[in-house]
């Protein structure tokens, strides 16, 4: 009996000395962790762009006078040459030496620019030609398997970006010669003696083929010369404007690809820089900072059937892609931290420990970080480690 008792209080005295040895002993970390993986990997920049008509005629008023009610309403469709709406001009006079040298200045201009823009033409159409021939060449290649599909794409990106240039430049000839031919009129206008030798009334004429994108003066009343009666474009003839932070602008190269999500449909736009504009500004932001920004004009790669929903003024979510590449090893960026004069991560051993391994990394995204030494696939890592873990500790992971 009194062997069990003694033998009892030695089991109830180890057990107190176990659970107080157990009390007293560190408890492992609780951590999140991840996956060392190879994948696809893109370095990108986002910001908000709209999207607007590449080529937008302001109708003006070739003469002072008294402008007849607009019947036409804004989407309404014109043709090129078709009327637009009339003026009955004031009775005019001759015009002093100063202002007839303005007046036959301002036709000569028009001159001038028409004939820049009939030069401009028969450039985009050469570069156009020579898109379209190299695109055929790689084409050719392409089916024999002798280049990668990347270059075939490009090709066809270069194709579709000169058409688009060429198409612009007609469109912009057709206003040189709507503007040369308002200058003229303003100029016989002006420089007439009599109400009689204008006729009862001005006809304005649309330019060119095109939607109507705004009216600013629909009602009957007086209006000036050169006042801006309303803008036509073509609404199917989209780029997209984006304003980045100047820091950002100078990693932006003319030609990398873009892509546009978050516009309304269901799969993403795709595009390509075409200009960085030179001149910054400066903006404020909604929490009252000032920025320094740079617009950013980028052409669409798709085919305009999966972007023919969108119109004038939309907005779309930018997404810049500076590099990218299919076969990264790549961890979560919260997963590094500063450690000497480098980088290092604490990677969860099997044996439930935290081990700290210096790496080198890489290219870096908004949320993963290329990793070029130091981990291999299908190693864990632990993201968000704080103060508390150091080499060796344990560990539970979630």
């Amino acid at each position: 009996m009194i062997i069990q008792r003694k033998t009892a209080l030695i089991i109830l005295t180890l057990l107190l000395i176990g659970a107080l040895v157990y009390g007293f002993m560190p408890k492992p970390i609780l951590v999140e962790t991840a996956t060392v993986q190879h994948g696809p990997f893109q370095v990108t920049i986002e910001e908000e762009g709209k999207t607007r008509v590449k080529d937008r005629f302001k109708i003006t008023a070739p003469v002072a006078g008294t402008m007849h009610r607009v019947t036409w309403e804004v989407g309404d469709t014109v043709t090129a040459g078709e009327k637009l709406c009339e003026i009955t001009p004031l009775k005019s006079v001759l015009l002093d030496p100063r202002s007839k040298a303005e007046a036959e200045d301002r036709v000569a201009a028009a001159e001038a620019a028409l004939r820049t823009t009939q030069a401009r033409v028969t450039a985009d159409k050469a570069s156009a030609e020579f898109a379209q021939a190299e695109y055929q060449r790689i084409q050719k290649i392409f089916d024999k398997k002798l280049i990668a599909l990347s270059a075939l794409e490009r090709a066809e990106s270069e194709k579709r970006r000169t058409a688009a240039n060429l198409e612009s430049s007609r469109y912009a000839v057709e206003t040189a010669r709507y503007t040369l031919q308002e200058a003229r009129n303003a100029l016989s206008h002006f420089a007439s003696k009599g109400q009689e030798e204008l006729g009862e009334h001005v006809v304005i004429h649309a330019p060119v083929d095109g939607q109507i994108l705004a009216i600013y003066r629909e009602s009957e009343g007086t209006v000036a010369a050169g006042q801006v009666l309303m803008e036509i474009g073509d609404a199917h003839a989209l780029e997209v404007v984006v304003e980045v932070l100047s820091r950002d602008a100078v990693r932006i190269q003319p030609g990398i690809p873009v892509k546009f999500t978050r516009w309304g449909g269901e799969q993403p736009l795709e595009g390509r820089v075409q200009v960085i504009e030179p001149a910054g500004f400066t903006k404020i932001s909604a929490l009252g900072v000032e920025e320094q920004r740079v617009r950013i004009i980028v052409a669409f790669t798709s085919s305009p059937e999966e972007w023919a929903r969108l119109g004038d003024g939309y907005r779309v979510d930018t997404r810049f892609i500076l590099w990218q590449e299919d076969n990264v090893l790549q961890i979560p960026q919260n997963a590094l931290f500063r450690h000497e004069d480098g980088w290092a991560v604490f990677v969860a051993t099997k044996a439930n420990k935290a081990e700290l391994r210096t790496v080198e990394p890489g290219k870096r995204s908004g949320l993963s970080a290329q990793i070029l030494s130091g981990l291999k696939v299908g190693e864990t890592v632990i993201t968000h480690p704080d103060e508390q873990l150091e080499h060796g500790k344990r560990i539970r992971m979630e």
